[in-house]
């Protein structure tokens, strides 16, 4: 079994009383920091790739390269199976998910468990709300976090800005905080990163559940209650719940309107059929939901890695701890800009890497903490993933040379042809119908003309992988920030779903 990891002190009791709105205590940022590192090393990304990785990867590439070259006919063969297996094992999952969203939708809870009569018994509550650079959505925010419907007494809501960002500070107080509602101030220091400012404020929060809201988020008021709920009716080993993601800006360009399908698929199919096969979740980085204790056993989130929900998914599973999935929602604003889009998800992809890199240090290891089966599902979610969209332009540049240059790479009656062919056909199929089925149940089927334009965004995402591989070695826990502030209103575009259900 990989390292434990034991809480740094005890919680106390209840609430912590309001703190002064900036704090300068470098113990605690150390600790945010450093204890990852210091008490299980094997889950930190501050070394992204040990001199044994490096070693593997170059022998497999050179290996796949040399044989390219040198071994003619096989060699191709070599490669083309590298580039089509990660393509079926994606498309495999995407049909599970399908049958999954199609043959047993979700039901929503009783809500008779909901009984406010019952609110004493209610656990407390912290929402941590990390903001940097955020002031233009910040009474945005302030609003949908005062509209959660929970017991004013048993929650607490912590704004998380970085000492340089007055700004966004400023314009906290001027939206007049609730009583139960504080600011949190990271010192200065590096990484500078979301997860480094969550470990900060982690320490201030007092609460026996502890939810994470990005600066656009606004969650259904409900949410937190079918949080807590969840927790009663899973049991001690149900460590995080997460909410689905819903898109507010769907018809802003095309990338939001490719965003919008891209989450209602994730989150409305591909993150439901995980949960019901039991594999390990990557989360999304916001509305997920913790056992504040159990957040800490596990050496809270890792401030070197940039998609530090993901990488804390697996880390629970590993520990033996389960994630579900809770039917809520949050709406949350696509990108609309090239630049701000190709940013954001080369930040995620780097950080995918990282969490394969970290948790395949120790294969044997690996497999020894989540069994066969879910050792699989990792390579499918995470490996096959990155693969996929690394792989992906190189059909199209392999069909280009075969039709422009009219030259026969291979006989037509080959099998890999065969091959190729199919896993376009399945690949995009699978995609599509999981879209298209996902889309229908969450009122977006509208905007399914969109789906014809996939091929596009995929070539997209697979420039964002190659770029997120240049900045892994460049520059590993650099955080290129996302701006907010220019989507719709969620509760518009709430207002709209409703009436096209």
């Amino acid at each position: 079994m990989p390292p434990r990891v034991a809480p740094p002190h005890a919680v106390p009791p209840g609430l912590a009383p309001p703190q002064p709105p900036f704090q300068r205590d470098i113990g605690q940022l150390d600790r945010a920091v450093n204890d990852l590192r210091r008490r299980a090393p094997d889950f930190s990304a501050a070394s992204p790739l040990l001199p044994g990785q490096q070693a593997a990867l170059l022998l497999v590439l050179s290996v796949l390269i040399a044989g390219l070259f040198l071994l003619d006919d096989f060699g191709f063969v070599l490669w083309s199976l590298t580039i089509a297996v990660p393509f079926l094992m994606i498309s495999a999952l995407r049909i599970a998910a399908l049958w999954r969203a199609v043959g047993m939708p979700q039901q929503p809870p009783d809500p008779g468990w909901l009984d406010r009569r019952y609110d004493n018994r209610l656990p407390t509550f912290s929402v941590l709300a990390p903001l940097y650079r955020e002031a233009s959505v910040v009474s945005a925010l302030v609003d949908a976090m005062s509209r959660l419907d929970y017991p004013h007494d048993r929650l607490e809501i912590l704004f998380i800005t970085e000492a340089d960002d007055a700004a966004t500070r400023r314009a906290l107080l001027r939206t007049g905080l609730h009583a139960n509602m504080r600011i949190v101030t990271v010192p200065p220091g590096l990484p500078k990163t979301k997860p480094r400012a969550l470990n900060y404020a982690l320490q201030d929060a007092r609460g026996t559940l502890v939810a994470v809201f990005d600066a656009e988020d606004h969650p259904d008021p409900d949410q937190l209650r079918l949080a807590a709920l969840a927790f009663v009716l899973g049991g001690p080993r149900l460590a995080c719940v997460q909410a689905r993601l819903v898109v507010s800006n769907p018809d802003d360009s095309f990338l939001s309107r490719q965003f919008t399908l891209e989450y209602a698929a994730l989150f409305g199919g591909v993150l439901p059929a995980l949960d019901y096969l039991r594999l390990p979740i990557p989360l999304g980085g916001t509305s997920n939901h913790f056992r504040r204790d159990v957040l800490l056993k596990c050496g809270g989130w890792d401030p070197f890695n940039v998609t530090e929900d993901a990488d804390l998914g697996i880390r629970l599973a590993r520990l033996g701890y389960e994630v579900s999935i809770i039917d809520s929602e949050t709406m949350e604003e696509a990108p609309v800009r090239w630049g701000v889009w190709l940013g954001q998800r080369t930040r995620w992809i780097k950080g995918w890497m990282q969490t394969y890199l970290v948790h395949m240090r120790r294969p044997f290891r690996l497999w020894q903490d989540l069994g066969a089966w879910r050792f699989a599902g990792f390579q499918v979610t995470i490996s096959a993933m990155l693969i996929s969209m690394l792989a992906h332009p190189w059909f199209y540049i392999l069909a280009g040379y075969h039709a422009l240059l009219g030259e026969r790479i291979l006989p037509d009656s080959h099998p890999l042809l065969w091959l190729f062919g199919i896993n376009l056909i399945v690949g995009y199929g699978s995609a599509a119908l999981l879209i298209v089925a996902t889309s229908v149940e969450m009122g977006l089927a509208a905007r399914l003309f969109s789906v014809i334009f996939l091929p596009v965004y995929w070539l997209a995402i697979s420039f964002a992988a190659y770029r997120a591989v240049i900045d892994l070695v460049s520059r590993p826990f650099f955080w290129e920030k996302t701006m907010h502030g220019g989507g719709a209103s969620p509760a518009a575009a709430r207002r709209r779903r409703r009436r096209k259900r």
